[in-house]
C-alpha cells in the first residue's frame, strides 16, 4: 500500500512562499496571507507583511467580501434540499412585493436575474447599511436592467434578495442562520459578521506613491449576504474542503457539485477568458485546469478562494488593501504549483465487488453509423460511453434499476439508454435517445433507420 504524503516537499513550500512574496511586494499589499488545502486539510500556510515582526497567520481575520455570496448560496441550497423551495420557483412565490419577483431562485444564484450590479448611491461599501434599511432601498425604483434569464450580469442586490429569502423561510436573521447551519457544523469558529481580534485593518494604498490611507469598515446592513463576512485562511481552508467534497451535515456532495456546474450564459469575452458562473461559485479555466471558487473585495480588503476538484487542491489568499495584487491569479498559481510539483497519487485499482453478466454483455465496441464508441462498465457501477478516436459525444450513465440507464452529462444528459434484445435474449443493439448503436458499422442485423443497402460495403470500381 502507498502511504499518502501528508506534508508538502520543501521545494514546493519554497515555491509557494516565493509566489506570495512576489504578490505582496509587487502588489504593494500591507499584508498578505495564504493557505493550501490538499486531501481535505490545510497543508501549508504562509504570510508576508510590511510590518517588522511576526506576519499574520491562519487565525487573523480579514474581510472576505463576495466570498460571502458562496455562504449565502449554501443556505439557499439547504432550503432546496429540505424541500422548502425549488430552484425554478419565482422569487415572488416566497418573497412577494420586491419588484424583481419574476426572477427565479436559480437565476438569482447565477446572477442571471437581470438586476443591477449595485444598489443606488451612495457607494454602499463605504457607507452605513442603515442608509438602506429596506429591500426597496437596495433595489431602487428600477431593479431590472436586463431581461430575466438572458445574460449573466453580476448583482450584489441579487444576493441581498437571497439573504432576505433565507430570513423569510427560516424566520430569523441571516447571520444567525448562517452560524447555526454552516459555521458551527463545519467548525468555522473564526468567521463572523463583525471583526474579532486578532484582525487586520483595511488600507488603501496610493496608486502613485508608497503611502497608505485607512479604509472604513462599515456594517452593510441589508447588503450583508452579499459581502459582510470576516474570516481567516484557517476557516476558509475548511470551507474549501467542504466545497470540494460536501458534508451531509450542511450540503450533500451532489449539491456542491451542482454549485460548481455552469449555470449562466457566457458573454463572448467570458468564452475567450475561460470564465463562467455556477450557483454561488465562479468557474474558470487556468493553467489547463478547471477551477471553482470565488473572489471578494471591499474597501481595504481583497480575498480569493479557488480549488481544483480533479487535483483535490485548494488555495486561499487574503490581503488588506483596496487594490493591488490580483488574488484570483495568485490562488490559481498556488493550486498549479502544488498540483504540478506533487501530482495526486491515485487510489489503488480494485475490481468490482460483483459483476452483473447482463450488464457486462453490453461492454465493448459499438457503432453509431460509422462512428466507433467504447462502452465501459466502471467500478462505481456506472456505464461510460466514449468515442474511440477524436472528440465526440461522451457521457456516463446511471442505472435506473429497470434495465435502462440515464445519461449524467454532456449531450446525453437525461437521455435514456436501453439494450434492445432479440427473441433469443441476445443484445441486438443499444437505443440511446432514438440513436441505434450496433456492434458493426451499419449492421445489417440491427434496425438502422433508413435501412442498409442490400449490396453492402463496396469499393470504387
Amino acid at each position: 500500500m502507498t502511504t499518502p504524503q501528508k506534508e508538502l516537499l520543501a521545494g514546493t513550500q519554497r515555491a509557494l512562499l516565493h509566489r506570495i512574496a512576489v504578490a505582496q511586494a509587487e502588489g504593494r499589499a500591507p499584508s498578505l496571507v495564504a493557505a493550501v488545502v490538499r486531501d481535505g486539510r490545510a497543508v501549508w500556510h504562509g504570510g508576508r507583511t510590511c510590518v517588522d515582526g511576526h506576519a499574520p497567520d491562519e487565525n487573523v481575520q480579514y474581510r472576505i467580501g463576495s466570498i460571502t455570496k458562496t455562504f449565502t448560496a449554501v443556505l439557499v441550497l439547504r432550503l432546496r434540499e429540505e424541500g422548502l423551495l425549488d430552484l425554478g420557483d419565482p422569487l415572488e412565490k416566497h418573497l412577494p412585493g420586491t419588484g424583481a419577483g419574476e426572477a427565479t431562485v436559480a437565476e438569482l444564484l447565477a446572477h442571471t436575474a437581470g438586476l443591477a450590479a449595485e444598489s443606488p448611491g451612495p457607494w454602499w461599501e463605504r457607507t452605513p447599511g442603515s442608509l438602506r434599511p429596506e429591500l426597496s432601498d437596495v433595489l431602487g425604483e428600477q431593479p431590472l436592467l436586463h431581461p430575466v434569464g438572458r445574460r449573466h450580469h453580476y448583482s450584489n442586490p441579487g444576493y441581498t434578495l437571497l439573504g432576505a429569502l433565507v430570513e423569510k423561510l427560516r424566520g430569523e436573521p441571516w447571520e444567525d442562520v448562517l452560524r447555526r447551519e454552516v459555521l458551527e457544523p463545519l467548525g468555522l469558529k473564526r468567521t463572523s459578521g463583525r471583526p474579532r481580534a486578532p484582525h487586520a485593518g483595511g488600507w488603501a494604498v496610493h496608486p502613485w506613491a508608497d503611502a497608505m490611507l485607512p479604509e472604513p469598515a462599515e456594517d452593510l446592513g441589508r447588503m450583508a449576504p452579499a459581502g459582510q463576512l470576516w474570516s481567516t485562511t484557517g476557516d476558509l481552508s475548511r470551507f474549501a474542503a467542504f466545497l470540494i467534497k460536501g458534508d451531509d451535515r450542511v450540503l450533500s456532495a451532489e449539491t456542491v457539485r451542482e454549485m460548481r456546474t455552469p449555470a449562466a450564459p457566457a458573454e463572448s469575452a467570458d468564452v475567450v477568458d475561460g470564465v463562467t458562473y455556477g450557483l454561488g461559485l465562479q468557474i474558470q479555466h487556468r493553467h489547463g485546469r478547471l477551477l471553482a471558487g470565488h473572489s471578494g473585495s471591499l474597501p481595504g480588503f481583497l480575498a480569493s478562494l479557488f480549488f481544483s476538484v480533479a487535483d483535490d487542491v485548494a488555495a486561499v489568499v487574503l490581503a488588506n488593501c483596496t487594490s493591488g495584487p490580483l488574488l484570483s491569479a495568485v490562488a490559481a498559481d498556488l493550486v498549479h504549483i502544488v498540483a504540478d510539483a506533487e501530482p495526486r497519487i491515485p487510489e489503488p485499482w480494485r475490481p468490482m465487488a460483483e459483476v452483473d453478466r447482463s450488464v457486462l454483455e453490453l461492454a465493448g465496441q459499438w457503432y453509431w453509423g460509422t462512428h466507433a464508441f467504447g462502452l465501459r462498465l466502471t467500478a462505481d457501477g456506472l456505464l461510460s460511453l466514449e468515442p474511440l478516436s477524436g472528440n465526440g459525444r461522451r457521457s456516463r450513465f446511471r442505472a435506473n434499476g429497470d434495465g435502462t440507464w440515464t445519461g449524467l452529462e454532456g449531450y446525453y444528459a437525461g437521455e435514456l439508454l436501453r439494450a434492445v434484445r432479440r427473441p433469443d435474449g441476445g443484445v441486438s443493439h443499444l437505443d440511446l435517445g432514438s440513436f441505434v448503436f450496433a456492434r458493426q458499422p451499419y449492421d445489417e442485423e440491427a434496425p438502422v433507420p433508413g435501412g442498409v443497402d442490400s449490396e453492402g460495403w463496396r469499393g470504387i470500381g
